[in-house]
């Protein structure tokens, strides 16, 4: 289960769930039906490198 602190806005913990859950590596099948033409997700983020415009 993904969890987000309580004290925030609706909203804004919504957008966050999505960013969360959009942020996965791509599929295996997914790379193997593209001959791994797609081995990296290009929307990928990382916590400290780059931060959402909320």
């Amino acid at each position: 289960m993904i969890e987000v602190s309580s004290h925030k806005p609706y909203a804004k913990k919504k957008r966050l769930l999505r960013a969360l859950k959009s942020n996965r590596r791509v599929p295996g099948w997914v790379m193997m039906k593209t001959t791994r033409k797609f081995t990296s997700h290009p929307k990928r983020r990382h916590w400290r490198r780059s931060k959402l415009k909320l």
